[in-house]
This record gives C-alpha cells, sequence and structure tokens, in this order.
C-alpha cells in the first residue's frame, strides 16, 4: 500500500526533529530517546509513523534499537560526521558548528559565478568562510550571491567584520530576507585534492584528498539565490539519498 504524502511528511518531520535533538547533545551517548507511543502521543502521529523516523536514524548511525528495551543515542566515538539529505540538514549546521569568517562579504567580478547564477552582469557578492565543530575544522565555503540579495546581507554582522564567529548559515540568513525562501538546491560532488590553502584552512596536508560540494540553491520561485562551494575532508561528510522505484 502507497504511504500518502502527509504521512511520509510526518515521519520526515519526527526524524529531522529527533535528529537536531541529537546533535544539540539533548540525548547523551547512550541515552534512551522516547518511546514510540510517547512520541506518537507528542507529534500526534501514529506510532507507525515514530517507526519509520526511527528506521532513518538507525541506518544513519545516529541511534541504535535493542529489543524489550528501547532506542538509544549511538556513540559518537569522538569522530564528528555530518550527513546530509536535504534543506532542513544544511541549516541544521548552526546546531553544532561555529562558522568563522575568513573573507569579509564584498563585491567582485566572477563570470562563472554570474553564469552559474544566471545573471546579467559579471558582478556577484563573495564571502569566504569556515566551519568548525569543537576545534576542528570541517569545511571551507565560497559563497556568491547575486548583487540584489548580497545587498540585503550588507548589514549582517556575521558575514561582513573579519574574523567574527557565529552559529549562522547562509540560507538561514537569507530566509528571514528573501520574498521567496529557499526550496530546493543542486548538488554536484567531486574528488579532488586540497591546494595550499584549503590545506591550511583544514589543518591537513597539501595535496590530500578531499571532496568538493558545489551547491546551487533556488527559491520558491526558481530563482536562483546562492552558489556554494564547499571542500570537506572525506571522514566528515557523508550523504544520503532515497532512491524510488516508479510503479505504474
Amino acid at each position: 500500500m502507497t504511504r500518502s504524502r502527509d504521512s511520509e511528511a510526518a515521519y520526515l518531520t519526527v526524524a529531522r526533529e529527533l535528529r537536531a535533538a541529537i546533535l544539540r547533545d539533548d540525548y547523551a551517548d547512550g541515552t534512551r530517546l522516547p518511546t514510540e507511543a510517547e512520541l506518537a502521543e507528542q507529534y500526534q502521529v501514529s506510532r507507525q509513523t515514530v517507526r519509520r523516523a526511527f528506521q532513518d536514524l538507525v541506518a544513519e548511525g545516529m541511534v541504535t534499537r535493542v529489543p524489550g528495551r528501547g532506542t538509544f543515542a549511538a556513540a559518537r566515538d569522538g569522530q564528528y560526521l555530518r550527513q546530509f539529505g536535504s534543506i532542513e540538514d544544511l541549516m541544521g549546521l548552526s546546531l553544532d558548528t561555529t562558522l568563522e569568517l575568513i573573507r569579509p562579504l564584498q563585491r567582485k567580478i566572477d563570470l562563472d559565478a554570474a553564469s552559474r547564477l544566471r545573471l546579467s552582469s559579471d558582478l556577484v557578492y563573495t564571502a569566504v568562510f569556515r566551519r568548525v565543530h569543537e576545534a576542528t575544522p570541517f569545511c571551507l565555503t565560497t559563497v556568491h550571491l547575486p548583487p540584489a540579495i548580497g545587498k540585503t546581507l550588507e548589514d549582517v554582522a556575521e558575514l561582513t567584520e573579519p574574523g567574527t564567529t557565529s552559529t549562522a548559515t547562509v540560507i538561514g540568513l537569507l530566509d528571514t530576507r528573501l520574498d521567496s525562501p529557499v526550496a530546493e538546491a543542486e548538488q554536484s560532488i567531486t574528488a579532488t585534492t586540497a591546494s595550499p590553502a584549503i590545506a591550511t584552512h583544514l589543518a591537513c596536508s597539501p595535496d590530500e584528498a578531499v571532496l568538493r560540494i558545489d551547491r546551487l540553491y533556488y527559491s520558491t520561485t526558481a530563482q536562483p539565490v546562492e552558489l556554494a562551494t564547499s571542500y570537506f575532508l572525506p571522514e566528515h561528510y557523508s550523504y544520503r539519498v532515497r532512491l524510488r522505484r516508479s510503479v505504474r
């Protein structure tokens, strides 16, 4: 039997909020999470919906299930790993990482970025920052914005004051300023080697293997609003996607 779109959205919501709570350390390693019945009552959903949410978290390694005892937050073993599969996951970086501004937001000419943002001129607004989790560099990101959107962030200290640290995410900042919120992103993932500059910011060796993640974000009106190029150490990055077979 095919699930309704409403029930699918409900289980994704439960999984997302439990994932966020675990990342915030609301549940320390080994702590038991609420039962299926308790969560079903809290979210006003069926126990089957909660069970589906738990299945996702088990697959991601976020929780473990012990028959007859319950569901427990999995031990992190000191290794930092972020899993991504939705826009909400990307916004959730503010939960447990810090943004360190390296190059403040400024106007610059960038033909490639302007072309990918479908701009009529070559002018973009650009900022460079890295994200850190408990003193461990997590990723290095360069963000390009259309001029009209970049101007709305000119008074935001998190992106304009050199050396600033914050828990902000750029798409989170944009969401409060855009007439139409961020709705989707196109993503490409490629393997490359760290340049000397990347190696310095990620505390790795030059020519060490890194992942390059390019994301082009769109608003609900299908307008490109941000181009982000990030470099990750592979051990800190995991990507998940749900594959479906079309049934006629």
